[in-house]
């Protein structure tokens, strides 16, 4: 019973600060408390209004990321966002999913599989785009808006669609 009280009054304390605007002063604030839940965080990190980062622990962020309006990240497989990585509108970064139990069985309760996400340097993830567990995307890679990232992405790279693949090379 205390740990779901001491959950939920956490998930409060993260909506009310990640709701707050983008300006420097309240991105210090949201990056203290991920710091407070164990996340290692970069110098100048924009935090939009309206991002959901949870549980907080196992997040990696470098220095001068932008973290766009309305964005979740679930840490629980491990997130590392390299440098200077914009993360376009309403994207999600996925590190831990569903199990889906043999013979029929129950999915609720079947528990879950967690895997580390890996965004190298300078990436641009585009609007609405969501990467899923085990991904790395490779340094200076783009991710067109609305892309589903179901493996790696290589280096300099500029990726779109469902699934995302790549589609041309950055010269």
């Amino acid at each position: 019973m205390t740990k779901k009280i001491f959950v939920a009054l956490y998930e409060l304390l993260l909506v009310t600060v990640f709701n707050l605007p983008r300006v420097l002063f309240f991105s210090k604030i949201k990056a203290l408390i991920l710091k407070m839940v164990g996340a290692k965080i970069g110098k100048r990190p924009t935090i939009y209004p309206n991002v959901w980062i949870f549980p907080g622990k196992n997040l990696v962020l470098g220095d001068d990321v932008d973290i766009a309006l309305g964005v979740i990240i679930t840490t629980n497989g491990g997130v590392e966002i390299g440098n200077r990585t914009l993360i376009g509108y309403r994207a999600q970064i996925i590190s831990a999913n569903h199990n889906i139990p043999n013979n029929k069985g129950r999915i609720f309760g079947s528990g879950h599989t967690n895997k580390k996400v890996t965004i190298k340097d300078d990436v641009w993830i585009g609007a609405n785009s969501i990467i899923l567990p085990g991904v790395t995307i490779g340094e200076g890679s783009v991710i067109a808006a609305g892309s589903i990232v179901t493996k790696d992405i290589p280096a300099y790279s500029i990726a779109a669609g469902t699934p995302a693949k790549v589609i041309k090379t950055r010269d």
